[in-house]
This record gives C-alpha cells, sequence and structure tokens, in this order.
C-alpha cells in the first residue's frame, strides 16, 4: 500500500503544480488584458469631454457634411489632447474655425431672433408680419 499512496502523492503533487501553473499563467494574461482594454479609448468621446458652449452642435454638423475628413480631425485632436497640447476646452467657434481653417466649410443653422414687447421673435416671423403691422399702425 505504500508504494500506491506514494504514487498518488506523486500524482497529487503533479495535478497540484499543473493548476497552480494555470492559474499564474491565466493571472499574466489577464493582467495583459487589462492595459489592451483601456487603451480601446473612443478618440470622439474624449473629444467631446472637450468641447465647450456649442461644441458638440458644430461636431455633429462637422460629421455628417463631411465625415471622412472629421474622422481624421477627431484622431488627431485626441492625439492633442492626449499628449497635454491641447488643454482648453474648444467651444463652438473654435472648432467652427479650425474646420474653415482647414478648407471645409461647416454649414451651421442659424437663427435671428429679435426681442419685441419683451418676447423674442424670429426674423422670419418679424418679416412676414410686418406688413400686418403697417395696416394696424
Amino acid at each position: 500500500m505504500s508504494d500506491d499512496d506514494s504514487e498518488l502523492q506523486r500524482l497529487q503533487a503533479k495535478r497540484l503544480a499543473e493548476m497552480q501553473k494555470n492559474i499564474s499563467s491565466r493571472e499574466t494574461v489577464e493582467e495583459t488584458l487589462k492595459p489592451t482594454e483601456e487603451k480601446i479609448v473612443n478618440p470622439r468621446d474624449v473629444l467631446i469631454k472637450q468641447l465647450g458652449f456649442r461644441g458638440l452642435e458644430v461636431l455633429t454638423n462637422a460629421e455628417s457634411q463631411f465625415p471622412n475628413e472629421t474622422k481624421m480631425i477627431i484622431d488627431k485632436l485626441y492625439e492633442l489632447i492626449k499628449t497635454g497640447e491641447i488643454t482648453e476646452v474648444l467651444d463652438g467657434g473654435k472648432l467652427l474655425g479650425l474646420f474653415r481653417s482647414i478648407g471645409l466649410s461647416v454649414r451651421m443653422d442659424t437663427k435671428i431672433n429679435i426681442q419685441q414687447d419683451g418676447k423674442f421673435v424670429s426674423l422670419t416671423d418679424k418679416l412676414s408680419n410686418k406688413p400686418d403691422n403697417d395696416d394696424a399702425e
């Protein structure tokens, strides 16, 4: 029986060593995977966090009008933000200026509101109602 016991102990020790090796290799694999998962960052999301007043509106219009060019610009801005060269908040005016400086004329919806009788009225409404107001005067 002592031969069987020693054989059993040897097999158990061998199995235990294999299990420990598997656990340690699994831990090293998990450690190497964690940094790659953290490295997978969406450049657009990082840029959006850096945008200020009306920045997202300009970015959305640029993406719909110039999708390929805007993708390249987003990637480059991400690199500049990541390296710390851009630390300031990019508002809509700065972002629009950037797009126009590289030759992309991003069209924006514009509205002109006029204050009339304590209310803000769009310019188109004001002009369309003008003949009615002239008759009333």
